[in-house]
């Protein structure tokens, strides 16, 4: 599968504000499209039970807001 970043995914020290916690790597939270047509999303992890194969991630508002704007929504 191929990704195509659209929003977020370049950070190094969180926000100012305390919201988020520092990423440190350059690939904080992140939203992409893909050449299936959908869209996958990178976060920080959250503990929570899931169905096999499938994980619930946090994502700050911002991030999905500015992945919306890119995809003219």
């Amino acid at each position: 599968m191929e990704l195509r970043v659209i929003a977020g995914g370049s950070c190094s020290d969180g926000r100012a504000d305390g919201d988020e916690p520092p990423c440190g790597r350059d690939d904080c939270p992140t939203v992409f499209v893909t050449d299936r047509g959908t869209i996958a999303v990178q976060g920080y992890d959250v503990a929570r039970a899931t169905p096999e194969g499938e994980s619930v991630v946090e994502v700050p508002e911002h991030v999905l807001r500015e992945a919306a704007h890119a995809l003219g929504w």
